[in-house]
Parts: C-alpha cells; structure tokens; sequence
C-alpha cells in the first residue's frame, strides 16, 4: 500500500470505528467513550504532524476511482482543511469521553458513540477531499448522521419532528451544492476544486450569478442562516453531547467551510458581498435578538451559535485576507468556547433536572449533592462567572481579530 493510499485510510478511520461502536459499549460499558476516543485523539496527533509539511504548502493525497470518467479520490491538506480537522478530531475527542458519561445508563449508549464517529468520518472526508463529488457524498453523509443523532430518542415526537425538519432542510441545500457542482465542471473541464478555473467563470456570462446562488444555497441551508436558521433551535431536541459537537462546533461550520473553499473562486464581485453581507448581517441581528428572549440554556446558545454563524458570513462576505484570518480566528474561538457551553448546559440538566436558567438557581441544594454538585454550584456563583469575565481567552482572541479588521483598528502592541 502507497502513503496516499494509507493516509486517505487513516482520514477516513472513524467509519470502521462507528461500526464497532455498538460491540465495544458492550463488552466495556462506561469505559467505551475512552476507548473509542482514542481514534480521533490518534487522528489529532497525526494531523498536528502534518502543521510543518503544510506550513511550505497544500500536501495532496490521491486515490484512484473511475478513470474513464476523470473521476479520483482527491485530498488536499492545506491551512484551512488543517484548522478545521484538528478541532473536528480534537473536540470530538472530548465529545466521545463525555457522551460515554452523560449516557452511561442509556441502553442505546453505543448507538450514539457509533453515530458520532460516522458524522466525525463524513466531516473530515467533507473539509479534506478535493473532489467535488466527493464533497456532495460527505456533504449529504452528515445531514445522514444529523437526521440520527437529531431524531436518537426517536420514541419523542419533537425529537422525530425536529430531525425530519433538519432532513428536509439540508437535502435542499445537498440539491443546491450537486447542482453548482455540475455547473462549475461544466465550466472550469475539471471535478477537482483546486483545478476549478476562476477566469472562465468570471467569463461565463450569467452563469456566475446561478453557481453562487446554489453554492450560497447549500451553505446557508448548512449554517442556519436566515431564512433557513428555524431548523437548528428544533436540534436542541437531541441529546446534549450531539448539540455541542454537531450543533455548535462542526456541522454547522461546514457552510462556512464551503464559503471560504469557495471564496477564491467566487468572491470580490457586488452580488458575493451584497448577497453574503446582507444575509449573514440579518441573521447575526435575528439569532442575537432572539437570544435575549430565551430561558432554556440550550436555546439560548442555539441562537448565539446562529449569531456568530451570521457574523462569518459577513466577514465572508466583506472578503480580503485580513477577513478570512478574521473568520479563523473566530471560528475556532467559537468552536472552543460554544461546545464547552453547552457541556455545562448538559452538566446543569443532569444536576438540576431543568435547563431552565430562572429555575436552576433554586435547585442549589440539589446540585451540591450531585456527582458534578461541587463544580456546578461555583459555576452558578457570582465569584466564578467573575473570574471567568476577566480571562475569556477564547473570546478575546477572536474579538481581537475581528473588530480591528472589520473597522480598519490598529490594535497596539503590549
């Protein structure tokens, strides 16, 4: 076996590892989410192996598939696809630790675990290939993965209605992405992204406007932008660990992803700034107002992660290099501190029962002797979210980057 060959293999481990899932929660119980978690934290540390490779340039990986049609298995590991499948591996490493945990006596507990690593393969398969063929099967084997894990207590009839919502939602935008594909192949003579051909789109006539639309299409329906944001509140329906990796941290960030892939290709023209701008600064307005008027933990951080979806596209949608450093940046501050958010959310809910923010205060009693009671109570007391406000790591960073950008703001050096 070549090195492409292995190192395509390797990418794509978490498919074997979700079909022994089931079979290893049962013979190991409580422990199957440590073991289980030591594929993506393998797949992390050979990710971080490739950071000085990539760091000269895109390393590409290659399979053969259909010859006849020009049609191969395509893998380009560059800056972008790198930051997005370490955190794909990396959190997920502490999603599957955790899940293991909140559902230790769930009877299904390794149907979950087996679903998570199915949705972890498709995504690193969906941010690594260069195909865009390949992309659409990655791309509908996460709404796939989505429909499951959204839909898992299936015996709940919100649970089974929120997860056909979000089915529906994302084939239309799998529609939207089949067709700009075969659009731009029509185009540009090649499936490969990277040999996707700038010129002959700009000079295709009125195609230009029809592949951003479906492209924009597929990657808002993806990251709940408005108006097709409503899917992603009904996905709190699914258990707490799904909501911090898919919901939060990954599926949703793979609109963006396709945005900035694309963004070479398509942006710097009035209807990519006017038509991304627009949109992603509606939806940041929407999601941060409704915000305001929630008291469920959960769908409360759903309509800030819907917010701080629509902050990316607008800095998307502005462009320029200082813009996409600026997403970066923001998009894995965003992934740190919104999936620990909802942990805790899933942490307070085991606790307290509620995930009410009014009623939690009043289930201190209850929380103390709790298995997470001491934690718990410090993070309800003014003394923690004190300490925690003056070092919001994550958060400053991203702002740090963001705001200077968008306004044009020297920042001084310390």
């Amino acid at each position: 076996m070549d090195f492409d060959a292995f190192a395509v293999l390797l990418l794509l481990l978490p498919f074997p590892a979700a079909l022994l899932a089931p079979l290893i929660s049962r013979e190991t119980g409580r422990a199957a989410g440590w073991i289980l978690a030591i594929v993506p934290a393998g797949l992390f540390v050979a990710l971080t192996n490739w950071i000085p490779a990539v760091a000269k340039g895109p390393a590409k990986l290659s399979l053969s598939w259909v010859p006849s049609l020009e049609l191969d298995f395509n893998f380009t590991i560059d800056g972008l696809s790198l930051v997005f499948g370490l955190l794909i591996t990396g959190i997920g490493t502490a999603i599957l630790i955790y899940a293991g945990e909140y559902l230790r006596e769930h009877r299904h507990r390794g149907r979950l675990l087996g679903l998570l690593l199915f949705f972890m393969g498709s995504m690193l398969g969906l941010v690594f290939t260069d195909s865009l063929v390949a992309l659409f099967a990655f791309w509908e084997l996460t709404a796939l993965a989505s429909f499951l894990l959204i839909g898992f207590d299936h015996e709940r009839v919100p649970a089974r209605r929120a997860a056909m919502q979000a089915l529906i939602i994302n084939a239309i935008g799998g529609l939207a992405l089949i067709a700009g594909g075969i659009l731009l192949r029509v185009i540009s003579g090649s499936w490969d992204i990277s040999g996707l051909d700038t010129p002959a789109l700009r000079h295709a006539g009125t195609a230009y406007p029809f592949v951003l639309g479906f492209i924009a299409l597929a990657a808002f329906t993806k990251s709940a932008q408005w108006p097709f944001h409503f899917w992603l509140p009904g996905a709190m329906e699914a258990p707490t660990p799904v909501s911090a990796y898919l919901h939060s941290a990954t599926m949703v960030q793979a609109g963006i992803y396709l945005l900035a892939r694309l963004s070479p290709l398509l942006s710097g023209t009035p209807l990519w700034q006017g038509l991304l701008g627009g949109l992603g600064a509606l939806t940041l307005l929407w999601g941060g107002t409704l915000a305001l008027h929630q008291t469920d933990l959960k769908q409360m951080l759903a309509q800030t992660t819907i917010a701080a979806l629509g902050l990316m596209v607008l800095l998307l949608g502005i462009g320029g290099g200082s813009m996409a450093m600026a997403v970066a940046a923001f998009f894995v501050a965003h992934a740190l501190y919104k999936g620990a958010l909802f942990l805790v959310a899933g942490m307070l809910e085991k606790g307290a029962g509620t995930r009410d923010i009014i009623a939690i205060p009043h289930e201190r009693d209850l929380l103390a002797r709790s298995a997470h009671g001491h934690l718990l109570e410090r993070l309800t007391t003014h003394e923690l979210v004190v300490e925690l406000h003056e070092r919001p790591v994550a958060e400053i960073v991203g702002c740090q980057v963001v705001i200077p950008d968008v306004f044009g703001i020297e920042t001084a050096a310390e």
